[in-house]
């Protein structure tokens, strides 16, 4: 099939890494991959800031840039519940809700199209490390990700996956509320690193790579030796 990519802003600045390899993992399963330049950000700042008519101009063209997509995947749970769950609370009752459903009703996050979508579970990766899994908010709890990136992992060579205490509770970044509460946020994170640390593991493995950013900036500023990377980049990986 098409697979058309949708980059969040922060992957495409900070991590440009995890897009080409969900570019590399379609085109090894033979499907041609498609992406729209003009995408940015999604809207989601402004939506949960409450500024939903800002949010909805740049939403807007999302829509109009995704309208003819066979389907939409993104390496993202926070992205991916914007479009799938929040696009059609934003544009209802409004003349595009019809479009937004339609763009919910195709969008998926990676993790879940590789394994659900595409009855996948085995990508050839080698990995030989202890890891430890955080499961983002959004991914989780708007888009009921969990079992999917497990059963990937499960099958990457030489890794070992040592579930940590917290690894469900949030890391406390969600966008704006660092930055509104930093204080707060920094808390909710040491308890996922101390959490995550407390298992052995060399790497934090995450499919929502805005939480990985918090989380691998608190373990820097802490001189932890333990380094975070999206799921796609394990996959992927060809270590001996």
């Amino acid at each position: 099939m098409k697979i058309t990519l949708f980059v969040p802003c922060f992957v495409d600045t900070f991590y440009p890494q995890t897009a080409m390899k969900m570019v590399e993992v379609f085109e090894k399963l033979g499907h041609t991959v498609d992406f729209k330049p003009e995408l940015t950000c999604c809207g989601q700042p402004a939506f949960n800031a409450g500024y939903w008519n800002e949010s909805r101009k740049v939403a807007a063209k999302v829509l109009d840039s995704l309208k003819d997509a066979e389907v939409v995947v993104i390496a993202s749970g926070s992205c991916g519940a914007m479009l799938k769950v929040f696009y059609p609370e934003l544009f209802k009752d409004t003349p595009r809700a019809a479009e937004a459903n339609t763009l919910a009703e195709k969008t998926w996050e990676f993790s879940q199209f590789v394994v659900d979508k595409l009855g996948i579970t085995d990508l050839g990766g080698k990995f030989p490390h202890k890891v430890t899994f955080h499961d983002g908010c959004h991914g989780l709890r708007e888009l009921g990700i969990s079992e999917a990136p497990r059963k990937l992992m499960a099958n990457v060579e030489g890794l070992e996956l040592v579930e940590m205490s917290e690894a469900k509770t949030c890391c406390g970044f969600g966008g704006l509320f660092s930055m509104k509460h930093a204080s707060i946020a920094t808390a909710m994170g040491e308890v996922k690193c101390d959490s995550a640390c407390a298992t052995g593991a060399e790497y934090i493995i995450s499919n929502d790579g805005s939480c990985l950013m918090h989380v691998q900036g608190l373990l820097d500023r802490q001189k932890r030796p333990v380094k975070c990377l999206h799921l796609v980049e394990v996959l992927t990986a060809n270590e001996s």
